[in-house]
């Protein structure tokens, strides 16, 4: 068994309204440093495979179907054994 941390971000160009909003709270607490701010989604999935690659396969192709608009998000994943 095997456990994927699967990151998604939006793509460089997409515009970023969470984290717009986020800078500006960030700013209004006192944190007046802080340029940029990109938000995302984190997910961890347990993918019940004994073999490695039919692993990061099964978990490319649930990013590619599901999990990640390949228009406006990137994605990359961590596999380890659970």
């Amino acid at each position: 068994m095997y456990l994927a941390k699967v990151y998604i971000t939006l793509k460089p160009t997409v515009n970023d309204p969470q984290g717009l909003t986020i800078k500006g709270a960030l700013h209004t607490l006192g944190f007046p440093h802080v340029e940029d701010v990109r938000a995302g989604k984190y997910i961890e999935i347990r993918v019940d495979e004994s073999d490695l690659n039919t692993a990061k396969d099964q978990v490319q192709e649930m990013c590619r179907k599901l999990l990640a608009n390949p228009v406006i998000e990137n994605f990359r994943f961590e596999l380890e054994r659970a």
